[in-house]
């Protein structure tokens, strides 16, 4: 597929920056914003405190970078890297791509995911990875980029209480 045929006509001024502690609002409204148009606003329990501990203090958990539109941020990637045992590579896990509805379809995401790319191909990775929800419409965005869905790894998760349990050898 040609350069022309996968972006689309961007007719928008964006700018990509990398977040800064001030953003951990921008980042938790926007995290919130996405589970709500996603129908599961009451799982998000991130407060902006959270981010800017996690994001930004001694022991960072991850990178985001920001877009922004006229100086207003109206996206974001959260991702952080990995290691591939399979592969024998690293790679950069892009856990949250997120496009405010007024500027999707404009090559926002694009031009974030292709950020996390170069940042990816800096540090010596071979690979990104992401997942995405059965019911995102977005879907097919990623498989113009090449991603492929893996239908052999289902992706799983342990949290709350039997976590806690687990972690307490309590099983």
């Amino acid at each position: 597929m040609s350069e022309a045929q996968f972006a689309p006509e961007i007719d928008i001024d964006i700018t990509l920056r990398p977040a800064t502690p001030d953003d951990a609002d921008v980042m938790a409204r926007l995290v919130s914003e996405l589970a709500a148009y996603q129908d599961q606003a009451a799982r998000v329990t991130a407060k902006p405190a959270d981010f800017r501990k996690n994001g930004f203090g001694p022991d960072r958990q991850f990178d985001c970078i920001i877009a922004e539109r006229d100086g207003a941020p109206v996206g974001l990637a959260i991702f952080y890297p990995f290691y591939s045992t399979w592969d024998a590579g690293r790679g950069l896990f892009i856990h949250d791509l997120i496009v405010d509805e007024s500027v999707r379809g404009t090559g926002v995401g694009i031009k974030l995911v292709s950020e996390v790319a170069r940042s990816a191909k800096e540090r010596g990775c071979n690979h990104l990875q992401l997942n995405v929800v059965h019911a995102n419409p977005a879907r097919n965005f990623y498989d113009r980029f090449g991603f492929t869905h893996r239908d052999d790894l289902l992706s799983y998760r342990l949290i709350g209480k039997r976590f806690d349990r687990l972690a307490d050898g309590d099983i």
